[in-house]
């Protein structure tokens, strides 16, 4: 009792000492109450931790301030400059008044070159986010997940063979006749990288000293449609068809045509103006870009020509290796997804009679496989191989898509997911389309963008299945375009993400199921002499072969 009667004042009077430091030390004293002893003195151990707890804090929070403002600054920037790459002289007139002199000095200044595509160094995104803990996290996931379908592989072949099974025997058949392949690809890039060349130049040459030019013009013309269509078009095509090429090697062989196509004519496209300008303005410039420049453009990951394109200094070789394992990886886990998911399932399902209940099983049962094959594509194409081959030639502008996966519209889902195509197809489909009308149809415009789009995807899937199933074809012009109206970018909010990825898990379940039907009938169900009905007719609907007959794995 007298213990505690003689405590009670010394405790008061260690307060009151306590209280002027305190508010001399304001800040301090934000950070948590000060715990005092029975006998008035500070425990300095806790307040030294709670000092050091406060500066971790602080520092992360800086650390987490510091990316966001610089994702936000470099989001601004891109969009600032995308904006002031498409800036009209139609936007400065409404802002500044200009005379009809004035608009048409405006006019003349501005090239037709100036208008098209502007390339700043810029990272892919996946890169900015891989950063991010948390979402690196995802893509370990899907490295956990390729290690069960390894596993799993590894132990169904033990019990069903008794021993390990690492032959690979279906990506042997995958990529069967490679060295014919590589043989035909390079006729596909000499002729490429001489034709459409040598022609610009001798045109070029005719053009600025001939007086017919209109016919060497046409001539000219008709000599690279033909090339196209014949070397480029029909050649690769009939390689194909001819030696019977299995899938893997029919896609390496018929994406090289199109793409080199598409190359040429963009270096085409791009030149030729260019070449009338400057003799129109009787200038002494080089109208014909360097042969160096335009063999950068075909190994170049954009199908946009430029004579210059930014280039970071120097050359990062391990990050080259990562990708090309990653994309080494990738083809595994696709070869994991097909055995695993695909062949079981469908070598069963194609023998037996058409079922509704069968049918909708199959189409959820595909959603799986197929998502993670859309994923695959494009972690493995879009953001390595491209980005692989932009370091090793030191471009700068690695935006080969943005994040497509925060779209809430169709519209935006186009155009971010692949933006390499969506460019060729803005700037060489849509705007020259747009310019032969004199800007009067652009919902024809936007028709005819689609048109051609399906058409290539369902020409590639048809000469590289080996038969023609227009799946992807009616998915794309008929949902497609509804969807692109319906979906459009005044839908906001995440509910429209939802359904956007909703129907686009549903479309890759109908395709992988569908193909896949359709591709082991052709091979349970052949035709020796097949007419023009059989080839257009899918064998799906009316193959139903016993269940005894022989299986094929592949």
């Amino acid at each position: 009792m007298v213990n505690e009667g003689a405590g009670a004042p010394r405790s008061r009077r260690s307060s009151h000492k306590v209280a002027p430091s305190s508010d001399k030390d304001g800040p301090e004293r934000d950070t948590e109450e000060v715990p005092l002893s029975s006998n008035g003195k500070v425990e300095v151990e806790q307040i030294i931790s709670a000092k050091l707890q406060l500066k971790k804090k602080a520092e992360h929070l800086k650390a987490d301030l510091m990316r966001q403002f610089d994702a936000q600054v470099n989001e601004f920037m891109d969009s600032l400059i995308e904006e002031s790459a498409s800036l009209g002289s139609s936007h400065v007139s409404t802002v500044f008044p200009l005379s009809d002199k004035e608009k048409s000095k405006l006019r003349n200044a501005q090239p037709s070159q100036g208008q098209s595509k502007q390339f700043v160094i810029r990272r892919s995104l996946l890169d900015d986010l891989f950063e991010v803990n948390h979402i690196r996290t995802i893509y370990h996931m899907f490295i956990a997940l390729l290690i069960l379908f390894i596993f799993s592989t590894l132990v169904v072949d033990f019990i069903d063979e008794g021993r390990l099974v690492l032959e690979f025997d279906l990506l042997v058949y995958a990529f069967g006749q490679f060295p014919l392949v590589v043989v035909t690809w390079m006729c596909m890039f000499l002729s490429t990288l001489v034709v459409p060349y040598v022609l610009l130049v001798v045109w070029a040459g005719i053009y600025s000293s001939s007086q017919h030019r209109v016919l060497w013009t046409v001539l000219a013309g008709s000599i690279l449609l033909i090339y196209q269509g014949l070397g480029l078009g029909f050649l690769p095509t009939y390689v194909v068809l001819k030696n019977g090429l299995p899938p893997a090697s029919c896609f390496i062989l018929i994406l090289e045509q199109v793409r080199l196509m598409m190359k040429s004519h963009s270096f085409i496209r791009e030149n030729v103006p260019r070449v009338r300008s400057l003799d129109r303005n009787k200038s002494n410039l080089v109208a014909v870009p360097q042969f160096t420049q335009y063999i950068y453009f075909l190994f170049a990951p954009t199908l946009i020509y430029k004579d210059n394109y930014p280039r970071n200094p120097c050359i990062r070789w391990g990050y080259v290796a990562t990708k090309f394992s990653q994309v080494l990886g990738s083809l595994f886990y696709a070869y994991y997804i097909f055995v695993r998911l695909c062949i079981p399932q469908f070598r069963n399902i194609s023998m037996q009679l058409f079922d509704p209940r069968a049918m909708v099983l199959c189409v959820f049962n595909s959603i799986l496989p197929g998502v993670l094959v859309l994923f695959l594509a494009f972690f493995a194409f879009l953001h390595c191989w491209l980005n692989a081959f932009a370091e090793m030639l030191r471009f700068g502008d690695r935006m080969f898509y943005k994040d497509w996966w925060n779209s809430t519209s169709y519209a935006n889902y186009y155009r971010t997911w692949n933006v390499v195509v969506h460019d060729w197809l803005y700037y060489y489909v849509y705007r020259d389309f747009l310019w032969m009308t004199q800007k009067r149809f652009r919902a024809v415009a936007m028709l005819v963008v689609f048109t051609v789009s399906a058409v290539v995807h369902e020409y590639v899937l048809a000469i590289c299945f080996g038969f023609f199933y227009p799946v992807m074809f009616c998915l794309f012009m008929c949902f497609g375009m509804v969807f692109n109206f319906v979906l459009h970018d005044r839908r906001k909010g995440p509910i429209w993400n939802v359904i956007m990825w909703t129907s686009l898990f549903l479309g890759q379940g109908v395709m992988i199921c569908l193909y896949s039907q359709e591709w082991y009938a052709q091979r349970y169900c052949p035709i020796e002499e097949p007419s023009l009905i059989d080839l257009l007719k899918p064998r799906s609907w009316t193959c139903y072969p016993q269940t005894n007959a022989a299986v094929d794995s592949h």
